[in-house]
């Protein structure tokens, strides 16, 4: 039985993209929401963008409305394939997971004109595509991606956890279109009678 060792996705070139893709990866907050966004040709992944739309105090309809405005800002300025997001956890505050729901919301809701596809990751599965632990801790988040994106500085908590999640799409993404590559690939039909012409 042939054996072989997988490599970590962070550093396996084997295979790549024929077109790449660019990620957006959004961690939604009632007062901040991060950003991240990737590109990726499944061999490599490349740093964009990335920040946070800090929304301030006042009324709260006011800041879903800035979250909506200025995710649609960043979807027409560039133009992401696909869009990720972390999935809702249940918290122990009511108030405060309504208030993420909607803030969560209004951010999807925002990148719909591009015509993404969109894609939502449970916590736990980002931490662990990244980090390489479900448990992770935030500072771990923030160097691991500073790590992986070779980035110059590390980036702020909320604009960390946004590069996660497009992370995250970035491996999930690849090992999907990897595998469906392989399982469609034709077969060579040459194997079972070859042996044949050398036999003679």
């Amino acid at each position: 039985m042939l054996k072989f060792r997988m490599k970590s996705w962070r550093t396996c070139k084997a295979w790549q993209l024929n077109d790449p893709i660019r990620i957006l990866g959004i961690d939604p907050g009632s007062r901040i929401t991060g950003y991240g966004i990737v590109d990726t040709n499944g061999a490599t992944t490349r740093y964009v963008a990335s920040g946070c739309l800090k929304l301030g105090a006042g009324e709260f309809s006011r800041c879903l409305r800035e979250i909506f405005l200025r995710i649609s800002d960043l979807v027409s300025e560039y133009a992401p394939n696909h869009i990720a997001i972390e999935q809702v956890f249940v918290h122990k505050n009511a108030d405060s997971a309504l208030k993420l729901g909607h803030a969560r919301a209004a951010a999807i809701c925002a990148t719909f004109a591009g015509g993404a596809a969109f894609h939502e990751y449970a916590a736990r599965e980002i931490k662990q595509a990244v980090v390489g632990s479900g448990g992770a801790e935030k500072h771990q988040i923030q160097h691991m991606v500073k790590a992986i994106l070779t980035l110059e500085s590390l980036p702020v908590s909320d604009e960390a956890d946004a590069l996660a999640v497009a992370l995250c799409h970035a491996h999930s993404f690849r090992l999907h279109a990897g595998l469906t590559s392989l399982t469609s690939a034709p077969r060579r039909s040459a194997g079972r009678s070859s042996w044949r012409k050398f036999a003679g």
